[in-house]
C-alpha cells in the first residue's frame, strides 16, 4: 500500500500544528520540538511539518511504502523510465530510520520515496538532495 507524503517546512511549528489540526479534525501522531506528523486515513497521507531553518514553503513531497520490495518497485519504474534517483539505505530522518529513493521533477521539486524502519529519539540528517523548492530533511545554516 502506498502512501502519499508532504513535508512542508514551517517558521512557526506551534500555529501550524493549530492550523492543521484543525482542518485535518485531529492532532499530530508524532509531535516534537521542531517536527509534526500526521498519519491520516482519510486523506490517505503522511503530512509533516518540520521547524528546522530552511525556507518556508513545500520542502518534498513523495510516496511512502510499506516494503522494501514495494520501495524497489517504485525504484524500477524511475529507473525504466531513465530518471535518476538517490539511493539512501538506513537514512536517519524526521524522528525515523527509512530505506529511500530520491528523485526531483521537472520542476525542481524533491521527491521520496520510501519505507520507515524504525521510529528514532532525533530528528536526525539525511543528505541533502538539491531542489528549487529545499533539500530534503536536511537542516540548513
Amino acid at each position: 500500500m502506498k502512501r502519499f507524503h508532504i513535508h512542508i517546512a514551517v517558521d512557526n511549528l506551534e500555529n501550524n500544528i493549530r492550523f492543521y489540526s484543525a482542518l485535518f479534525g485531529s492532532e499530530p501522531s508524532v509531535s516534537k520540538p521542531d517536527y509534526a506528523k500526521w498519519m491520516l486515513d482519510d486523506p490517505f497521507i503522511n503530512f509533516a511539518l518540520s521547524e528546522r531553518g530552511s525556507k518556508p514553503g513545500l520542502d518534498h513531497v513523495g510516496i511512502q511504502v510499506d516494503s522494501d520490495e514495494a520501495l524497489a518497485e517504485v525504484n524500477q519504474r524511475l529507473t525504466q523510465a531513465g530518471l535518476p534517483a538517490a539511493e539512501q539505505q538506513n537514512a536517519q530522518c524526521c524522528y525515523a530510520a527509512s530505506n529511500k529513493y530520491w528523485t526531483v521533477d521537472p520542476q525542481g521539486i524533491a521527491w521520496e520515496a520510501f519505507h520507515s524502519l524504525t521510529a528514532i529519539p532525533v530528528f536526525g540528517q539525511d543528505t541533502a538532495i538539491p531542489a528549487k523548492t529545499g533539500t530534503c530533511c536536511a537542516a540548513s545554516s
